[in-house]
């Protein structure tokens, strides 16, 4: 206990996050600043110029910005810029959070003489770039067994080094999945709009609830290069009125708590916090198995269907909407799940101990 208490007090931690990290991560990247900030550890963020930082709790992180200069020919520059940032505010620690700074945090650590911690929120398939200093990287931390276990298997050559630290959120009190009798149904799905091909099973079957003469409203939020042909497609399926597609409202977990029901689509081969932040406000997910589907349990936290088959996927959103007690029960399951596994409390307390045996790496 004493040692875990001094190393707590030495800790000056500097934060390695992507663009995508601070966009699609931002509500577990706040709860990481705010738990640093209650135990008074010194952080320093970085992350490039364009980050929305608007809607984040930073506290007195001393925010760095990466690349300086987004021109041709100065990463060499750019890197020698952030390394004097760094060595003036002295780190003893880094952690990458995005498996697309893993190889900038490892040249960091080299030139810092410091060990490093990587988190990586993807399945292997999907590391375009998997790059690991086996001198530096004390730790590689997955949000999800699954991860683990696939990262495990591709790279043996690191699997004592796994930790499986689970995303922790903030669960609301009471249900809101159907609490409202009187407010049409609302469906949410958040998705990159990218590949319109692979979800247009689902909206031909919201055409076909809507033949069914079911009253619900969906919001679609997303972007993506296919955003100019997913309105074709509503607009085919005559869906204009009923589907409403926004942008990436800030904060995210406000859109997410007007929805009833959570429909996530299609597989997904990287953690999805959205998911995990949907279930902590209550609302029925409607889901497929794949991926990284931890938490998908059928029938307990979540209803699965097939989404290579429409009707596979008309049926669960039908048996959602007319069994309304029944998805309150797969919400508040979910809920409660969420409260036995996936703590705030515990995800800052598991960081923080591998933090503590991170900057003992490179004496050992």
């Amino acid at each position: 206990m004493v040692l875990e208490k001094s190393l707590k007090k030495s800790l000056r931690l500097a934060l390695i996050a992507s663009e995508h990290t601070v966009s699609e991560y931002s509500i577990s990247l706040e709860h990481l600043l705010v738990g640093l900030a209650e135990d008074s550890i010194p952080v320093a963020l970085v992350c490039p110029p364009g980050c929305n930082m608007d809607y984040m709790f930073t506290g007195a992180a001393e925010i760095i910005q990466y690349p300086v200069f987004d021109l041709p020919l100065t990463e060499h520059l750019n890197r020698r810029l952030l390394i004097e940032r760094l060595a003036k505010f002295k780190p003893t620690v880094l952690h990458c959070l995005c498996e697309s700074m893993a190889l900038l945090t490892r040249r960091l650590t080299r030139r810092l003489n410091l060990p490093y911690v990587l988190t990586v929120n993807s399945l292997a398939e999907e590391l375009v770039q998997f790059s690991v200093s086996p001198r530096r990287c004390a730790k590689i931390i997955t949000p999800t067994t699954s991860i683990a276990s696939d990262i495990a298997e591709a790279y043996p050559r690191f699997s004592d080094r796994i930790e499986q630290i689970s995303v922790g959120t903030f669960v609301l009190e009471g249900n809101g999945c159907f609490s409202d009798s009187s407010r049409c149904a609302t469906i949410v799905m958040t998705q990159s709009l990218d590949d319109v091909d692979s979800i247009e099973n689902l909206f031909s079957a919201i055409r076909h609830l809507m033949i069914d003469e079911y009253e619900f409203m969906m919001i679609v939020t997303g972007n993506g290069r296919g955003e100019g042909q997913l309105r074709k497609l509503l607009a085919a399926l005559d869906l204009l009125q009923t589907v409403t597609i926004v942008p990436r409202l800030k904060p995210l977990r406000s859109l997410l708590a007007v929805g009833d029901i959570f429909v996530q689509p299609t597989p997904e081969y990287t953690f999805n916090p959205l998911l995990l932040e949907a279930m902590s406000v209550g609302s029925a997910v409607a889901a497929c198995k794949g991926g990284v589907d931890d938490l998908i349990i059928d029938g307990q936290t979540a209803v699965v269907f097939n989404p290579d088959d429409e009707l596979s996927i008309v049926g669960t959103l039908q048996h959602l909407l007319n069994k309304r007690d029944f998805a309150r029960k797969v919400a508040k399951t979910a809920q409660q799940y969420l409260k036995e596994n996936h703590t705030v409390s515990r995800m800052i307390s598991a960081t923080l101990q591998t933090y503590g045996r991170a900057q003992l790496w490179l004496k050992e």
